[in-house]
């Protein structure tokens, strides 16, 4: 009954908190934290050094870790008996163009009142800082209420995640010992698309390649040449073509190893979300379905893998009309994997069947385009079950355990330097239009996400 009286305690110090806490979050929006342009470095820096000293006045062992590119923020709480758990999230922002098109300045973010509700606006405000602060202010309130942190926890708060992430993995292996929990918390992700808490236990893996086909020295005349010779945009759309079969499989060898079927508590928790297909794609002007046959919607975007063209280029793409047989053709595709997928040996596997594709003339170059395994997470872990049932006494609905279609590298980093599963929750809405202009953070997804961790960390101890 203690520890209930403690946890109503925290709730009750994060409400009365809530406008001391947006002051603070405003604050850290105003640094234009861009990772991306170099002109912004010192502000990239700045925002670490504010993150750290936030963690510092809170009581953690807290500091600015440099890299070879933007700094790594890591802080410890005290060691205890607890399970470790480790916190990340990222501090870095995406760049504002057009800038032309946001209705008020990115960096100086306000409380907006809308017809859904009051808004945070600013750039960073969803994707990540006003997500990154729910872990932050949950913290500042336990300690307000037990008189410590929660012991044995691990921050990790990067600058370059909208920027590939390039020290990330270093680090990783460089910090092992210090940095392994026994399991992360995530909070880049999103609510289920009608508001419901969730917690997404598997991402889709990235693979990435370009081709370039070439066959004559020279663009040719298509009278002259025309169905005599080889022409590298048609080797290509034939090639490309023949990766699917009539029924949306893909038809290279092995690329189905280690695709999982859909367990049965996930296929349950799944359909019970309701999720309608056709609304969905009303959203984008269109509305059939397409793909592979026998799947439904949520297991073709959550669990299946798939081959998209990404573009296509070649000859003549300019303002009238001219008739030329190409001297090459370039096309970029991408795989998302699922399961235990090997991304290389579907590389290898692609590069072969393009090869086999080409008639005699015709040359083939390859260029990867980066390429990371699928993540999926053991929700028999305890851990799940208890994050479960705090997020949907929070929100007065059930929570879900749902998929992504994407891909979020830093999971599968931690599985696999790390060797510990993830739990990514957040709280971001459909709307929140991370990456684009007049991006915005719901007020009630800071002040419930907040008092979502809170309860998440009384569940855990």
């Amino acid at each position: 009954m203690a520890d209930d009286i403690k946890l109503d305690g925290v709730l009750s110090a994060l409400d009365a908190g809530l406008p001391q806490a947006q002051a603070r979050l405003l604050e850290f929006l105003r640094i234009p934290s861009i990772s991306t342009d170099p002109a912004h470095r010192g502000d990239v820096r700045a925002a670490a050094e504010w993150l750290c000293a936030e963690l510092a006045g809170l009581g953690f062992d807290a500091s600015v870790r440099d890299t070879p590119g933007h700094p790594m923020v890591v802080a410890h709480s005290q060691k205890g008996d607890r399970r470790p758990v480790l916190f990340y999230g990222h501090y870095d922002v995406q760049p504002v163009d057009p800038l032309n098109l946001w209705d008020s300045p990115p960096f100086e973010p306000a409380i907006e009142v809308t017809p859904n509700g009051p808004v945070i606006r600013g750039r960073g405000s969803s994707d990540d800082k006003g997500q990154l602060m729910t872990f932050v202010e949950a913290f500042r309130a336990w300690k307000a209420v037990h008189g410590a942190l929660p012991s044995d926890l691990v921050l990790l708060f990067e600058g370059e995640e909208e920027s590939g992430s390039p020290s990330l993995r270093p680090f990783l292996h460089e910090n092992a010992d210090e940095l392994r929990a026994g399991i992360a918390m995530i909070c880049d992700t999103s609510m289920y698309a009608d508001g419901r808490p969730a917690i997404t236990t598997q991402l889709r893996g990235l693979l990435g390649e370009e081709i370039t086909i070439r066959a004559a020295d020279r663009d040719l005349h298509s009278g002259s040449f025309g169905g005599l010779a080889a022409n590298p945009i048609q080797v290509l759309v034939n090639a490309l073509a023949s990766v699917k079969d009539e029924t949306g499989r893909v038809t290279l060898s092995g690329f189905y190893d280690g695709v999982p079927d859909l367990s049965d508590e996930l296929r349950a928790d799944w359909g019970a979300l309701g999720f309608d297909a056709e609304a969905f794609l009303s959203r984008v002007g269109l509305k059939h379905p397409v793909g592979e046959r026998g799947r439904t919607a949520l297991e073709m975007v959550w669990n299946r893998p798939t081959f998209e063209i990404n573009g296509i280029t070649g000859g003549y793409t300019g303002e009238g009309f001219k008739t030329v047989l190409p001297a090459e053709a370039r096309a970029k595709v991408s795989f998302r994997l699922t399961g235990t997928q090997d991304p290389q040996a579907i590389r290898s596997a692609f590069r072969a069947h393009i090869r086999a594709a080409l008639p005699p003339d015709c040359r083939v170059e390859f260029a990867d385009h980066g390429a990371s395994p699928a993540s999926r997470m053991d929700i028999s872990d305890p851990a799940f079950t208890a994050a479960k049932q705090a997020l949907s006494e929070e929100w007065g609905r059930d929570a879900a355990y749902i998929g992504a279609g994407g891909s979020i590298p830093i999971a599968g980093d931690f599985k696999e330097i790390l060797g510990m599963d993830s739990m990514l929750i957040g709280f971001a809405r459909d709307d929140d239009r991370i990456h684009s202009p007049n991006e915005k953070y719901d007020l009630q997804s800071f002040a419930k996400g907040a008092r979502s961790w809170a309860r998440i960390l009384a569940a855990l101890a």
